[in-house]
């Protein structure tokens, strides 16, 4: 099969080599199970909340739609960037041919972490529309808003995909093509290259200056309008649950946005190799883990749906019986 038009040409001796995740390790094999471990963690518990939230149709409504879309995001996220990781270690073997880091890493990656990055805002505009305008709720929020939102979070995600990608992959990689790095992300790529990549960066600068500035400015906002709406109201009830509902929202845009702002916002004279892998531990690995559990253990009605799951198995094996 041809390689698409939106792809460089690769031939089959290029490759990369992928130092991994902290490589001066003591302990590699725990290292190895810890992130294996947190693989499965973030794959079954996203799975469930999934699974969940598609079976009770009493959490059929846009905020539980953007859960699901959430978790969908993070099982593909963390599906490729991570499983090599452990993989390479059990195998000995850290090669990565450039098509596998272009098209399945790298492209991939960009796409679903654009999308989250606006996902996270429109979460946060159903939230604000939720708490701050409750009796038009139905109308600004229904389902048709809710699946354009969506697509269009997707959309912009592949945007960014297929911009940063093509021209990353394509610059020549004289030198060195080890990868200081656990998967082919950017930077981390764009650091191989002996090309000048000055003008490249201020644009992927300034590309993610305005990925950044409109979800953070609708979050901004619609928090801002939903904190002044919860010190009005009059039920301690009420303000409870609307306070839990955006504090655990709040917690995954700080850890998602903070990351993203040092990878691709900060100057080079803050990062090094080592931090730059921990913090993408955060939204690769973290994130992905969290997500799940900040929102069902925090979450009244998805933590009702599941023991309703749960008591339904033992009823249905005693009508078998």
């Amino acid at each position: 099969m041809d390689s698409p038009n939106w792809m460089p040409k690769y031939t089959t001796w290029v490759d990369f080599i992928l130092v991994g995740l902290f490589p001066q390790s003591r302990h590699p094999a725990l290292l190895f199970l810890v992130i294996f471990v947190m693989l499965l963690m973030a794959l079954s518990g996203n799975a469930l909340l999934i699974l969940l939230i598609c079976a009770n149709t009493c959490l059929h409504t846009p905020m539980y739609f953007f859960i699901t879309q959430l978790s969908l995001m993070d099982m593909v996220y963390i599906s490729t960037t991570v499983p090599k990781m452990p993989m390479d270690q059990v195998m000995g073997e850290n090669r990565i041919l450039a098509p596998e880091c272009g098209r399945m890493q790298m492209f991939l990656y960009l796409m679903l972490a654009g999308s989250e990055v606006f996902l996270l805002a429109a979460m946060s505009y159903d939230r604000y529309v939720a708490i701050c305008r409750p009796l038009h709720y139905h109308i600004l929020m229904n389902h048709r808003v809710s699946l354009l939102l969506a697509s269009g979070c997707w959309f912009l995600g592949s945007v960014d995909g297929f911009m940063l990608t093509p021209v990353t992959m394509t610059f020549p990689f004289c030198h060195s093509r080890e990868i200081n790095h656990f998967f082919c992300e950017v930077p981390a790529v764009m650091k191989l290259s002996c090309s000048d990549t000055s003008l490249y960066e201020v644009l992927m600068y300034l590309c993610c200056v305005l990925m950044l500035l409109i979800p953070v400015t609708v979050i901004s906002s619609s928090y801002t309008c939903i904190l002044l709406t919860v010190l009005r109201m009059n039920s301690s009830e009420g303000r409870k649950k609307a306070l839990a509902t955006c504090s655990s929202h709040m917690t995954i845009v700080l850890l998602f946005y903070g990351a993203a702002i040092y990878t691709y916002m900060l100057p080079s004279s803050f990062h090094t190799p080592e931090k730059d892998m921990v913090v993408s531990v955060f939204y690769t690995i973290l994130t992905p883990v969290l997500n799940p559990l900040i929102y069902s253990l925090r979450n009244k009605d998805v933590t009702e749906a599941l023991k309703k799951m749960c008591s339904v198995r033992p009823a249905f094996h005693n009508m078998v019986k």
